[in-house]
């Protein structure tokens, strides 16, 4: 799927993205949802989140924090406050540490709590994608606070790229449990 470039590509890749997510999570007994994953050697995965996210609850609040960060970031400049997507002290070059600290924050959310939240903000991050123009979000410059990028990238970002994600680790976490039957 090309990633989305007008609003109303935004909003479909996004609500198709986050229904085919719950379509694999909803597949799964409640027993192998709360199950942690077990990928097997991820020596070959070089990204810090194989490691990091131990079970599904792990990526749907990774999810939820996402979403946060959006709607804190947009809620913040549109009332005047100057505030970067990222909180500080971390840049694009250390958001790994913060996600380490999401996921630290959540260990004592109960799997079905992760479920509530990141449905609940999913529809509040499409509720304030509503509230913009097609060229608010994907026009360079509509926002002095999006730099060199769009707000709609972000919106990008933080849905369908961040569901995308998701459904990677999901599809494994099934495929190993099926194997191990």
């Amino acid at each position: 799927m090309p990633r989305p470039t007008t609003k109303p590509d935004l909003i479909r890749a996004a609500n198709e993205q986050f229904e085919k997510m719950w379509k694999f999570i909803d597949s799964m007994t409640a027993d192998e949802q709360n199950t942690n994953f077990n990928f097997g050697d991820i020596s070959n995965k070089k990204e810090a989140h194989w490691a990091r996210d131990n079970n599904l609850r792990d990526v749907l609040v990774h999810l939820y924090e996402w979403h946060q960060l959006l709607l804190n970031w947009v809620k913040a400049n549109k009332n005047g406050e100057e505030k970067p997507f990222l909180p500080l002290p971390y840049n694009w070059r250390t958001y790994g540490d913060m996600n380490v600290e999401f996921w630290k924050k959540h260990q004592a959310t109960p799997y079905n709590t992760s479920r509530d939240m990141v449905k609940e903000s999913h529809g509040e991050v499409m509720a304030l994608i509503e509230t913009f123009s097609g060229d608010e979000l994907f026009v360079k410059g509509s926002f002095s606070w999006t730099g060199g990028s769009t707000l709609g990238s972000y919106c990008v970002s933080a849905t369908a790229s961040h569901y995308d994600w998701a459904i990677k680790k999901i599809k494994l976490h099934i495929k190993t449990l099926t194997r191990a039957k």
